[in-house]
């Protein structure tokens, strides 16, 4: 009794101490948060929020964006790979348990001999056989780990894909909008021009404007319209990729705004950058991985040390044909062997070699997404300020043009100032509206990096709630 209670106590020690041998601490990037931001937020700016499209102010982009939740096919490409990793935990949860296999036959044999005559003999039989590995250094335990790592590494990029598909739509949708708003106005230069070639056709028929006069406007009339036609074919463009991303063919596609001037544009509180490693997916998913590698490193390390399986098998045979009636033979066993590797030409502990440098692998792509989060936030964040600045100072200059072309059509038409000055003036006035509509943009899409760096008020979730959410 106490020899046994010994050799117990002797190889739970044992067990223990090889345990420890096959895992370590998983490694953890070298990167300390500093304490703020380069740029501040503005006063009245507000915390990202899980629907944070809808501080747009518009129902048709929340419409849009829900369309897409349903039936992109990007988002349903990365929902099928979480499946496959849930699939691959059960695989891997399936070494920790016994395996049982039922087997079962029959045979009948006739022979037919010239002295002796026909003689047949029936046999039937059924064996039930288990084997379970016995897991003494965590070998099969770190494989349920790993994948189980990897199913949350999966989700969290299904939820990157998700933030990914939803910046995706605003951005196409405000590229849309916009291309309408300059569409309007270049329309609305057009029918300036053409307003002014109709004052210059009239001094040419009173003999106060000249042929070069005439033939310079309609020069800028032609110029404005040929300017709609690249117009019109980025906005067409534009939808039809807005269409695909959302998961719908183009044809008959169209959204209703008509461009960007209805488009609320909001403050955004950045938070502290140290928030910013549990709010993206991205930065959780590269965790996971990392923790799955650790796990692929002690099941590695595991493979070196000996493997104990044990076996058993109980069977019935009878003499009778499909019965096992009338006295069938039975038969138990039992047995445990001890697989030991001895020799394989290096390869277990180059497959260890493999994993610890995997490990330290996903260490530096971690630090290196965490230093990208980081300054994907500084850039959307300086991006975000300086357009607005740019667009004050634009609409400056958009109404000093204005009515520089005003009074240089008065001028022109009282022959104080030539036809040149008039086309000067014009340019200045398209240029300026265009390039402040564009401006515009930049400001909506700093916006939307903004959310998509901020995580776009991302959550982690754990356990049953990773594929909860499509």
């Amino acid at each position: 009794m106490k020899t046994n209670l010994r050799s117990s106590i002797s190889l739970a020690v044992l067990v223990a101490f090889s345990g420890c041998a096959t895992t370590s601490p998983m490694l953890s990037p070298n990167v300390i948060a500093p304490p703020a931001w380069n740029e501040s937020a503005p006063r009245d700016a507000t915390a990202v929020s899980a629907d944070w499209w809808k501080s747009f102010g518009s129902s048709e982009l929340h419409q849009l964006v829900k369309d897409a939740l349903a039936t992109s096919p990007d988002l349903a490409i990365a929902m099928e790979r979480v499946r496959q990793a849930e699939a691959q935990v059960r695989i891997a949860g399936a070494s920790l348990f016994p395996t049982l296999d039922l087997g079962a036959g029959t045979s009948r044999h006739v022979t037919d001999s010239s002295k002796s005559g026909s003689t047949t003999s029936d046999a039937s039989s059924a064996t039930l056989t288990a084997s379970y590995e016995v897991d003494l250094w965590g070998r099969n335990a770190a494989g349920v780990r790993s994948a189980q790592s990897s199913l949350q590494a999966t989700a969290y990029d299904r939820d990157t894909a998700r933030l990914t598909l939803i910046a995706g739509v605003a951005t196409s949708y405000f590229d849309v909008l916009s291309l309408r708003s300059r569409l309007a106005i270049a329309r609305e230069n057009l029918a300036i021009a053409e307003r002014v070639q109709t004052i210059v056709a009239a001094r040419a028929r009173n003999g106060v404007a000249s042929a070069l006069d005439v033939d310079r406007q309609d020069a800028t009339v032609l110029s404005q319209r040929a300017a709609l036609l690249p117009l019109e074919q980025q906005e067409r463009q534009t939808l039809a990729a807005l269409a695909i991303l959302i998961g719908r063919v183009p044809e008959g596609f169209d959204v209703k705004a008509a461009g960007v001037a209805d488009l609320q544009l909001p403050a955004i509180d950045p938070g502290l950058p140290a928030a910013l490693l549990v709010r993206r997916p991205d930065l959780a998913s590269a965790e996971a991985q990392l923790a799955s590698a650790n796990a692929n490193l002690a099941q590695a390390r595991a493979a070196l040390l000996p493997s104990i399986q044990l076996t058993g098998a109980a069977g019935v045979s009878s003499a009778a044909l499909l019965s096992f009636l009338g006295g069938p033979t039975t038969a138990v066993s039992l047995a445990m062997s001890i697989f030991q590797p001895i020799f394989d030409g290096g390869q277990l502990r180059g497959q260890v070699s493999v994993s610890e440098s995997r490990e330290r692998e996903l260490v530096e792509s971690y630090r290196k997404a965490i230093l990208a989060a980081l300054g994907d936030v500084e850039k959307a964040l300086v991006a975000a300020d300086r357009t607005a600045q740019q667009e004050a100072v634009q609409s400056q200059v958009q109404a000093k043009a204005q009515n520089a072309l005003r009074l240089a059509e008065i001028r022109y038409k009282e022959g104080a100032d030539d036809l040149l000055t008039v086309l000067d003036a014009q340019r200045t006035l398209f240029n300026a509206q265009d390039q402040l509509a564009q401006i515009h943009l930049n400001r909506l899409q700093a916006a939307v990096s903004l959310y998509k760096a901020l995580g776009g008020g991302w959550q982690s979730r754990s356990g049953a709630d990773l594929t909860a959410q499509r």
